[in-house]
């Protein structure tokens, strides 16, 4: 029976290699297949007259060419000179970004439309400077209160009225806005909502049916639109209720716009929001002035790293430091302010007044740092971020794509550094166990950050479902800068050792988790145990990613067990194990900067990958000087 499994499974990892290498050819095909279709449809384009937006004969989705779409680049619309005055007097801008003008044509033509465009790159353009150029008022659906108060900052400043409704109005407010939304004279373009209060409040939208017979709801703005879909990596419930707006008001446009979305969530946001007929614009994800750097994070050190590197290259420069809890926040500020760095603390357990005044003296350049976790997020826009350093590795690719994304806005070069710490992968994991795929799209991050050789814009492409060139990069990442660092292990042997260490656990019925398998395998557990593993004497960082690399190609699997007061992560064996009980089977891993020499001896994993900024970093990281007294109230 065993013989039998083992050849399955052997069988099983066959397949599997096989199916690595179709999906690379795909790729290839699929870029091949483009430029092809580019051609044919460019050839196409030429010699016909235009065609018809739907397809006639299946009655479906619109279906538009490229020279269709080209069309709503014009300024020729009967709305395009207001546009262009309103862009110059009210907005205070010379030209359009990519794809903005598109975009504005489609809306103010009432089509249905999802803006998928880069974090920094003017989105919220698309649907104030409609609102400004349209008859009654834009509803804007947005999910954060601290977004809607940048927004309305922001358009207070240029004179554009807007309003927002949320649960902390006061009557009067309430009042003055819902009877403005019937009013013709009535002065606002915009009013900001979040989508508990389209769920819960019964008056808001008998008055949006009033308004939307009076022809005063000119158009629905749904931001962060990725919310709906829980398969995005912000899912709000009450997102999932947005249908009934368009079910109501069906001659309304819908622009849903999103910074990060696959063509999965895409797709599960048509059917939320009630609109299959919507046109998608996708702006490219690559952000050419942002640098990707990934550090292997060592507890000891990688304050002392990024404290330095403040002082130095960032020197007077501002930035984001994303950590993992409000716990976190306060130390590392508090960290930063014994060395001299003007840094405050950003959480969502903050006195609401005091988070309102740690970004505005940040985005005025009275605070050179923010230390923050994830509620420092959607609607930041300060364009002259010059570093977003990550003390620990985001839940998801998408969080860190948006969260990395607040660097250079301004299209200067700007730094994006994940610290990637062993422990900080589980710390995360119990963290995300409840969501639908949590744990999928953790481990996506963890697969991007253990990468060694393949260019980080090109795991981001293929997460975002693009045709990615490596040589788009431009030496804009740590592994295309560094592409000869790297080398393939054989770590068979090692794997086996693992693997050992983890039935003996599971024979004697004790829970293993992850540090007391690190432990274990280094020798410094009981002598009783010791004599019945074999230990290993590669380094730890090096063990930590032998073992990080089995859990993701599944040689290893999570396991939680739940208290009343936390989660527990622990280490079993996973479904390809049995693989390494066969002497024929081989595994293999990328690592960067290691040699195995004379019985696996190892050159050392830190300090040759580091930039040489990184490397003065951890020297010089004890000369900055302790001011007398920290800051700890906000300023």
């Amino acid at each position: 029976m065993q013989a039998e499994l083992d050849s399955v499974e052997a069988e099983l990892e066959s397949v599997e290699q096989q199916i690595a290498e179709l999906l690379q050819k795909k790729t290839e095909l699929t870029s091949r297949k483009h430029a092809l279709l580019q051609q044919l449809e460019e050839a196409c384009d030429a010699a016909q007259p235009l065609s018809s937006s739907y397809s006639k004969s299946s009655g479906t989705k619109p279906v538009m060419s490229k020279q269709e779409m080209q069309q709503y680049d014009g300024t020729d619309f009967p709305w395009s000179s207001k546009v262009e005055q309103h862009l110059k007097d009210s907005f205070h801008l010379s030209n359009f970004r990519p794809l903005q003008l598109r975009a504005i044509n489609l809306t103010l033509s009432g089509r249905d439309l999802f803006l998928v465009m880069p974090t920094g790159r003017g989105k919220s353009l698309c649907y104030q400077l409609p609102a400004v150029c349209s008859n009654g008022f834009t509803l804007v659906i947005t999910p954060l209160i601290s977004l809607m108060e940048d927004q309305l900052i922001y358009l207070k400043s240029i004179d554009v009225s807007a309003v927002m409704l949320n649960a902390s109005s006061s009557k009067e407010h309430a009042k003055m806005v819902m009877a403005g939304m019937t009013d013709p004279k009535s002065p606002f373009k915009l009013v900001y909502v979040t989508p508990e209060k389209i769920a819960k409040s019964k008056l808001l939208m008998s008055r949006l049916e009033k308004a939307y017979k009076a022809n005063l709801l000119s158009r629905i703005a749904v931001d962060e639109v990725h919310c709906c879909s829980q398969w995005g990596h912000d899912f709000r419930p009450d997102y999932k209720l947005l249908g009934i707006l368009k079910r109501q008001f069906t001659k309304v446009p819908l622009l849903g716009l999103t910074a990060t979305a696959t063509s999965s969530v895409l797709k599960d946001c048509e059917k939320i929001l009630c609109v299959p007929q919507a046109i998608t614009l996708t702006a490219p994800f690559n952000r050419t002035n942002l640098y990707y750097e990934v550090r292997i994070k060592d507890s000891d050190t990688a304050l002392n790293d990024i404290i330095s590197l403040i002082k130095s290259r960032y020197k007077d420069q501002s930035g984001i430091v994303y950590v993992f809890s409000q716990k976190d926040a306060e130390l590392i500020s508090t960290e930063l302010q014994k060395r001299d760095i003007l840094a405050y603390p950003y959480h969502a357990n903050m006195d609401p007044e005091d988070k309102s005044r740690v970004h505005r003296k940040w985005t005025s350049n009275k605070i050179q740092v923010v230390v923050a976790t994830v509620a420092f997020g959607m609607g930041i826009d300060k364009p002259d971020v010059r570093f977003v350093i990550h003390h620990t590795i985001s839940k998801s690719i998408e969080n860190y794509y948006q969260e990395s994304g607040r660097a250079g806005r301004d299209d200067c070069p700007a730094d994006c550094i994940v610290y990637f710490g062993f422990a900080d992968i589980f710390r995360i994991s119990t963290m995300v166990v409840m969501e639908n795929v949590g744990q999928q799209k953790l481990l996506q991050m963890v697969e991007y950050c253990q990468n060694v050789d393949r260019c980080r814009r090109s795991l981001m492409a293929a997460h975002f479902d693009e045709v990615w060139d490596d040589e788009g990069c431009n030496q804009m990442c740590d592994t295309c800068r560094h592409a000869k660092d790297s080398t393939t292990v054989d770590i068979t042997q090692h794997a086996r050792q693992v693997i050992q260490i983890v039935e003996l656990a599971a024979s004697m019925d004790e829970k293993l988790t992850p540090l007391k398998l690190v432990e274990a395998w280094m020798g410094k557990g009981s002598a009783k145990r010791r004599k019945m593993i074999q230990t290993t004497t590669l380094s730890r960082p090096q063990v930590e990613a032998v073992i990080v690399h089995l859990l993701l190609r599944g040689y290893l699997r999570e396991d939680f067990s739940f208290t009343p007061y936390t989660t527990y992560f622990y280490m079993k064996l996973g479904h390809k194990a049995p693989l390494l009980k066969s002497q024929t089977h081989t595994l293999s891993m990328k690592m960067r900067d290691i040699t195995f020499v004379n019985d696996l001896q190892v050159k050392a994993f830190h300090g040759k990958g580091k930039s040489k900024e990184g490397k003065r970093s951890v020297q010089s990281s004890g000369d900055a000087p302790v001011p007398k007294k920290i800051k700890t109230e906000v300023p």
